[in-house]
């Protein structure tokens, strides 16, 4: 007498019904499957029942009942409870990928954007797919808002954030330390995201005798946080976007280049060592020398504000008023950020002052006229 287990019974009337589930939602699809009642239970829990009821496109890969069994005994009741709705949110959202994408599809990439911000893995052997590690049960579950594939573990994402993974990793210790006394240890563990291009101590170690230990003094705190600005770029984004950009702003508002050379994948002058390290609250990339931000001389902000108002002028021109405000503010904040000494201090006043000023013309509607005045003022007090 054929046998057949409980998962495949349900996948076998999921297949068999498909055509009058074609209308239901992903939550009434797994409602009516019968055995994803913990994964149903987890989504009510964290308040995703209208997100996965709703009108986007959505791919989930949903851990069976059976899957949920093989976490360690008593996690689904932790996760279950209010106080760690935002784990269990994490969780869930690790497991849902935007868009509708058929297996067919997934064979063609290595690896998916989650709507938690992570990424899963996606490797194929002898024909079949695993989903970071977990095996596929069933396929291309048609819902009326989406596409189910059934796996049989549930996944779990990185719950570290950026200062605990480098922390692990026991190779970063210089890096922290230098974290901790710019005060920016907060800022790497707060929400973010955030890209961090992390040098390892070996990198640090390379640095001029003596550097690093200056940099650690409270008097040198500005041109640490500097420094350590200029290794971090706003937003989660992995390596291969990284290179496909080919440059990124980083929090210091100077952008660093990125490109693929014979010695391999660069930052700037630094090697990539190692690339897509997940966090909880970003991505880490790491690279073999410390990224030092290039001066900001007179010389280097006169062409920066020629070329400033020269783009400014045409988005201008072409009505885009918000556009050119946008450009005239991120080049002056740059400036005020990064100038050398070799920039006169009454220079920078302007640009501040302008900057305080244009958030009032603000009401009026146009402040593009207040920030190229001071940039003009600027430009020509360089010169003094």
């Amino acid at each position: 007498m054929l046998r057949c287990s409980k998962v495949a019974i349900a996948v076998c009337t999921l297949l068999m019904f498909g055509n009058s589930l074609k209308a239901d939602n992903l939550v009434e699809t797994a409602v009516k499957a019968g055995n994803f009642k913990t994964l149903v239970a987890a989504v009510k829990a964290a308040g995703l029942v209208d997100t996965l009821a709703g009108d986007s496109q959505l791919t989930v890969f949903a851990p069976t009942d059976e899957a949920f069994a093989k976490l360690p005994k008593g996690t689904v009741e932790t996760l279950l409870k209010p106080e760690n709705k935002g784990q269990l949110i994490s969780i869930l959202t690790f497991h849902v990928v935007p868009g509708r994408v058929m297996a067919k599809d997934a064979f063609k990439v290595n690896f998916a954007g989650t709507a938690n911000g992570q990424r899963l893995d996606i490797a194929k052997k002898d024909g079949k797919l695993t989903i970071n590690g977990s095996a596929l049960v069933a396929t291309d579950i048609q819902c009326d808002n989406g596409v189910i594939h059934v796996i049989d573990s549930v996944m779990l994402p990185e719950s570290d954030r950026i200062p605990a993974v480098a922390t692990n990793a026991k190779s970063f210790n210089t890096l922290l330390a230098a974290v901790k006394a710019a005060g920016l240890a907060s800022v790497l563990d707060s929400d973010g995201p955030f890209t961090v291009f992390a040098p390892t101590d070996a990198a640090f170690a390379k640095l001029p005798k003596g550097t690093v230990q200056t940099l650690l003094k409270p008097e040198n705190k500005d041109q640490l946080v500097a420094i350590l600005k200029y290794h971090v770029i706003a937003g989660r984004v992995f390596s291969d976007q990284a290179v496909e950009a080919q440059s990124a702003a980083t929090l210091l508002k100077r952008k660093v280049a990125i490109s693929v050379t014979a010695d391999g994948a660069m930052v700037n002058d630094a090697k990539l060592v190692a690339t897509d390290i997940e966090a909880a609250n970003g991505v880490i990339h790491v690279i073999d020398s410390v990224l030092l931000p290039p001066a900001m001389t007179k010389a280097t902000v006169r062409k920066m504000l020629e070329s400033t108002v020269s783009s400014g002028s045409r988005i201008y021109n072409a009505g885009n008023v918000s556009q050119c405000a946008k450009i005239y503010r991120s080049a002056m904040n740059e400036i005020i950020d990064g100038a050398d000494a070799s920039v006169s201090k009454s220079t920078l006043d302007i640009l501040r002052l302008s900057l305080e000023r244009s958030r009032m013309a603000e009401n009026h509607g146009d402040p593009c006229w207040v920030l190229r005045h001071g940039i003009d003022l600027a430009y020509f007090s360089l010169d003094k």
